[in-house]
This record gives structure tokens, sequence and C-alpha cells, in this order.
């Protein structure tokens, strides 16, 4: 009975532990979004806990199995009694750090499915300049809308193959569609966990000024994700039909289908993946 209560208990704390990556190797995109819902160094440590309480609940174990051995079933009773309490405690001694746990399983479970090793064109720009529209085109289908952690809104997702590479599209309303200055400290976090995504930027510029904001402010926030992101920007003057009247890298309308495809493949370019291939000669 002590050995079955031990293994028990020991083979399900460490099932908690084992259930987790290894927070060292995990890609800094989802280490940074991790971050941005629960505290990472609180949560490995509470993970540490729980590994300690795995190892002693299997001592116990084996230490009260020897001492029950030679015993009257009397006094077998009593030693087996306090090998249960004290497995108890130290299942008690670490029931907050298994509530932490299970709470941030609950928080992480909704991550975005986005594919770090994927090249990926994040589409940028102030609201209603035709991200969605754009993303929607070039995809030929519906995007995928996934809940975001840090927008109510929702991230969208669509993929592209072009020479048996696929592409995703990402756009993040609520996100990358206004100053730095503006966001608060969880959505900053969010921005700098994209960067390590990102392999190249579409921003969106709306000339027309239908969009509601002045072209001189969508150019802020476009020189400003150029600084934060590394990856390659390319300006695209949307609703060119309306106006053209800004400098841009491309002019294209969604609405009227002319320039997109055009964009796509720029973008496509400007990221210049090229995928790993085995080396010559491996099997």
């Amino acid at each position: 009975m002590l050995l079955t209560a031990s293994n028990v208990l020991s083979d399900n704390l460490g099932n908690v532990v084992r259930a987790w990556p290894d927070f060292d190797t995990v890609d800094p995109f989802y280490y940074e979004l991790a971050d941005v819902l629960v505290d990472v160094n609180a949560l490995r440590q509470s993970l540490s806990e729980v590994s300690w309480a795995s190892r002693k609940t299997n001592e116990l174990g084996r230490e009260y199995q020897g001492k029950v051995r030679g015993k009257d079933p009397e006094a077998a009773r009593r030693i087996r009694k306090q090998g249960f309490a004290r497995m108890a405690d130290v299942v008690e001694e670490v029931a907050d750090d298994l509530q932490r746990i299970a709470d941030a399983r609950e928080s992480l479970r909704h991550l975005p499915d986005i594919r770090p090793d994927d090249p990926t064109i994040v589409i940028a720009g102030y609201p209603n300049v035709g991200k969605s529209s754009f993303l929607n085109e070039v995809t030929n289908a519906r995007t995928e809308i996934a809940e975001y952690p840090f927008t109510t809104k929702g991230v969208q997702l669509g993929h592209v193959e072009q020479d048996h590479i696929r592409y995703q599209l990402v756009d993040t309303p609520g996100l990358l569609d206004r100053p730095m200055a503006e966001r608060n400290e969880i959505e900053r976090q969010a921005v700098s966990a994209l960067s390590h995504v990102a392999d190249g930027i579409v921003f969106l510029v709306d000339a027309s000024g239908s969009c509601g904001y002045p072209v001189d402010d969508q150019l802020v926030l476009r020189d400003e994700l150029r600084e934060r992101f590394e990856a390659p920007l390319l300006t695209v003057c949307n609703k060119a039909d309306l106006s053209e009247a800004v400098d841009a890298d491309y002019y294209m309308s969604v609405t009227e289908n002319e320039g997109v495809q055009t964009v796509l493949e720029a973008a496509i370019e400007a990221i210049g993946y090229e995928p790993e291939l085995p080396f010559e000669g491996s099997d």
C-alpha cells in the first residue's frame, strides 16, 4: 500500500513536470509570448518544486516500507499511517505550485498557431488601410482567426505556397496598428515576441485618408516598426485607385485587384528564404 501510494503520487507529479517543454530551448517567440501571460521564472520555480515533490514521495514510500518490515500488525498500521501523512504533507506543500502550473497551462493553451520555423510575412499598418482584405486576397481563402493572448480581436493567419515553400502571412489587429507609446506593457512585449518570427513586413499606407488617419502619422508608425524589426520592410500604398500621394515601394488596390500579386511576390523575394537541404551524400 505504501509503495502503491508513493508510486502513484511520484509518477503523477513527475508527469506534470514532464508535460512542459524546456524553457531553455523553446523558441524565443513562444518564450516571450508565454512570459506575456505568465511569469515564466515563477512557473519554472513551481515546476522545480513539483519535481522535488515527485522525488520526495518516492523516497518516503521506500523509507516507510522498510520501517514496516518485521512489525506486528498494529505497529505496521501506525507506521503506514505516518507514511501516508508524510506524503500528504509533501503534496500539500506544493499545492500552490500545482495551482500555478494548472493556471499557466490554461492561459497558454490558446497561443496562436504560428510556426517560427516557417518563413513569415507580417502585415502592418493603421486600422482600415486594407490589411485583412490583402490577406484574404493573396491567400485565396478565408483566413484563420485565432485567439491571441494580447488582443481581443484575434490574430489572422493565412498561408501561401510558392516553389513548394509555405509562407505564413500574419495580421495582428490591435497590435501593429498604432505607435508604441500608446501600447501597454503586455502589448509592447508581444511586439517584441513578433520580432522573433517576422522575416518580412508589408506595411500598408492609405494615401487617400479614407482610413481616418493622416499619412504622416502612418509613416511615423512605419519608421518605428522599421527600427524595431530587423526584417526587411516594404512600404505599400493601398487604395492607389483613390490616391498615390505617398512615396512607397509599391502601389496597389485590393478592391480593384491591381498590383496585389506583385506586392506578394516582392515580399517573398525580400525574405529570400532558402530551405535547408540535407548534406550531399547523406542518407
